[in-house]
């Protein structure tokens, strides 16, 4: 395939009289990390909702692999290979590390449907080691796990259903130098494995330090689309607080 894995085309999200989007068109190549910044209110969150299926857009179409299409939910988005990592996570902290990745979706052993507890722990240790992630025990808690950890067993479950696209929303706030570094890397293997990423965050260092292209949203409105190579986390905070020009 030539063109986009994912293009959105005049995607606009009313809430009553207020809008959050104004007709955004956006395309989205296979195996980039992409980067969507801006402002609070810009409409980073709507358009991220949209594109995990948790709304429909109000406006504007959606197509994958060249092939228009509407998320039903947020199963059914998975199902069609876009996973969305979320800022809490939403993992089960007093459950095993296998059971967060199979959360869901677990295996069982025919004729009797026992759970396949041995084969769900074996295939989270290898989606951990395509992570470069070290744990032995997965039945380790997550609840006992560093920041970075469990960002990688929220990417498990993403590989467990051999997800393209993964949007990883504000992945590295609250953690420190290390964790970051840790989630950084990951990014990265993500990226090595030819998957897209679509990262928000706030973080223009972190936006300098493993994303291809940068997209700014403004009040609704997309204002930037451009390559990060050659920008420091300094020019990409002067383009997210820049006034778009006047059309």
């Amino acid at each position: 395939m030539t063109g986009p894995l994912l293009s959105l085309r005049g995607i606009a999200m009313s809430y009553g009289a207020v809008a959050a989007l104004r007709g955004v068109d956006l395309d989205i190549r296979a195996g980039e990390v992409l980067a969507l910044c801006g402002d609070n209110g810009a409409g980073k969150s709507s358009l991220v909702k949209i594109l995990a299926g948790a709304q429909r857009p109000t406006g504007g179409t959606v197509a994958l692999d060249g092939a228009p299409v509407a998320f039903r939910s947020p199963q059914d988005a998975l199902r069609r290979g876009v996973a969305t990592i979320y800022q809490d996570l939403a993992v089960a902290p007093r459950l095993s590390i296998w059971q967060n990745v199979f959360l869901g979706s677990e295996l069982t052993r025919r004729p009797f449907g026992l759970l396949d507890k041995r084969r769900m722990a074996e295939m989270s240790r290898g989606f951990l080691a395509r992570l470069a992630v070290t744990i032995t025990d997965m039945e380790t808690p997550v609840e006992s796990l560093s920041g970075g950890q469990r960002q990688a067993v929220a990417i498990c479950r993403a590989l467990r259903w051999d997800a393209r696209i993964i949007i990883m929303d504000e992945p590295t706030a609250a953690l420190g130098v290390k964790e970051t570094a840790q989630v950084l890397g990951l990014i990265r293997r993500l990226h090595d494995e030819g998957r897209t990423v679509i990262l928000v965050s706030h973080a223009m260092q972190d936006v300098v330090a493993v994303a291809g292209r940068v997209v700014v949203l403004k009040a609704g409105r997309k204002t930037e689309d451009r390559p990060v190579a050659g920008l420091t986390a300094g020019d990409l905070a002067g383009l997210v607080m820049r006034e778009p020009e006047a059309a």
